[in-house]
Order: C-alpha cells, then structure tokens, then sequence
C-alpha cells in the first residue's frame, strides 16, 4: 500500500487533471469542472504542500469546465488551460484576477477553425483527445484520437508523417518516453496501454493489460526508462515497467469515482498527482516507485 496520500477536497468540483509545476517543488495545478463536466463552470487550482498536507495558494473561475492544463516552460507564473467553451486561457499564478489572455479559435471542444493560430493541422478524422510535444525532437509532436490512430506530426511540414492504427478503440491518451525518441504509449477505450516504437509501428513493442474500463491517461516517469502509469474509469491507478515479464508493479485504489488526471513530479522521483470525479486531489508516493526494483 501507498504512503498516506495528503488529500484536498475541493466540494462541487470534478477534477479532470493535475500537472506538478516544473519550477517549484509541490507546487500542482488541477484543471476541474462542476457537475462532472457536463455543465457548470470551471475552477483551476494551484495547490502547494505543506506539513500539514494540501493548501489552495490560487483558485481561478472560468465560465465552463477546465479539463486540462499545462505549465509554461519559460515562466513559472505562467498556465494555459482548455475550456468546453473550445478556447484556451493563459493564466498568472502572480496575479488574483482572472486570465491574462484567452484563445478563442476551436468553434467548440474538438472542432478546429483556422483563426490567429501559428499553425492548424488537419488530417484526424474523429476527435482528438489528447497532444504531446516530443521531448527529443523540436517541432514534432503526438495526437491520439477518436478515430483510432495515434499520428505524429512536424511544425515545419504542417503534415502528418506517422500515422498510427494503435487500438480497435477510441485513444485517449499518449505520452513520450523521456529516454528514447522513438517510444511513445497509448491508452484507449479497450483498457490497454500499448508501446509504439516510430522506426516500426506494425506490432506494439508492449502491451499492458489490466485496467477494467478505459484507460484515460498515461504518464512516462521522468526518472525510470521503463517505468509509467495510468489512471483508469475504473477508479484505478496503476504503475508499469514494461521491461520486466510481470510489468504490474502496484494498483493504487484511493479514489471513488473515474481517476481522470495524474502526473509525476519532475522533481521528486517517488511523488505523484492524480485527481478524479470524486472532488480529490491526492499527492502520494507509490511503494512501488520509493523501493524501485
């Protein structure tokens, strides 16, 4: 079992995602909806730890549900959330009001339209749920969509130059492994995470089994090669190294409802973040991650 994980409870709000700053030690931010986000409005929190557990530092409204958020990576003050109403908002963490800039070019939450944007990409036929840069290779980047595939795409081409048929089931998730250029993970609708390696996508390179509904987010540590998680509708989350024959490591079941955000700490190797429909943010470290074998 899990070191006692410190909890926040935030009432009427449906935590979608929670992304640690890559700055400040503890700091998280939670992008969340109310009435599990199907109506209502959005709250961003960003969350700092403490001895005594979790404290809200800011809490920010928007006028509809929050379903991710990101930190800037060249300003620590500096956030961008996604909203139902299809438009980004960039936030400061330094100062009280509201968002310093909002982005209103998707005509809802998955329906592109070209406006001030530096670059819009076409190609998915269904909604795409889910972006990753590479971590490797500048300009190039991951979507996972509802039509089934996992693509990849070049700033410098606006085009497509993988496309991927990874599952027989919605993708609503990818990452990027943190040591190799060629590896990324998806999870899907049909519960399975599966490895792609770029240089030859015709088979996955692994595939992880386990998770008894869909698998909404995958996570690469940035600390092992070989080791990720994933939270599950199955309220689960679950840690991975898929180097070893038995790659289950641990199955965290802490939550009450979909387990819908979860991110590792870049800078603690054992400390991770998930949130849920449950309204809790929950920051713990996995026994598997504390005695890595």
């Amino acid at each position: 079992m899990s070191a006692a994980a410190r909890t926040l409870r935030v009432p009427g709000r449906h935590g979608y995602a929670a992304e640690f700053s890559p700055y400040l030690p503890g700091r998280v931010a939670c992008a969340a909806a109310q009435h599990y986000g199907i109506a209502g409005c959005g709250t961003l929190l960003i969350l700092d730890q403490d001895e005594s557990g979790l404290r809200v530092f800011r809490s920010f409204d928007w006028s509809d549900g929050l379903f991710d958020v990101t930190w800037s990576e060249n300003n620590e003050h500096v956030l961008v959330t996604c909203s139902g109403d299809g438009s980004l908002q960039l936030w400061d963490t330094a100062k009280p009001a509201g968002p310093l800039q909002v982005y209103k070019e998707h005509t809802q939450e998955w329906d592109p339209t070209v406006g001030k944007s530096l670059c819009t990409f076409r190609g998915h036929e269904s909604v795409i749920y889910s972006t990753i840069w590479s971590p490797h290779i500048p300009g190039c980047f991951a979507s996972a969509s509802g039509d089934q595939t996992l693509r990849i795409w070049d700033m410098k081409s606006t085009g497509v130059r993988v496309v991927v048929p990874a599952h027989q089931a919605e993708i609503l998730s990818c990452d990027w492994c943190k040591y190799n250029e060629n590896l990324l993970v998806t999870g899907a609708v049909d519960c399975s995470l599966r490895g792609w390696d770029l240089r030859n996508v015709r088979q996955p390179v692994f595939e992880l089994l386990g998770h008894t509904y869909a698998v909404r987010r995958v996570k690469f540590s940035p600390f092992y090669a070989s080791v990720l998680a994933s939270c599950s509708y199955d309220f689960t989350v679950r840690f991975w190294n898929f180097s070893k024959p038995d790659p289950l490591l641990e199955t965290v079941e802490h939550h009450t409802e979909f387990t819908c955000g979860l991110d590792f700490s870049l800078q603690s190797p054992t400390q991770v973040a998930d949130c849920a429909w449950d309204e809790t943010i929950k920051i713990y470290d996995p026994v598997c991650l504390a005695m890595p074998a």
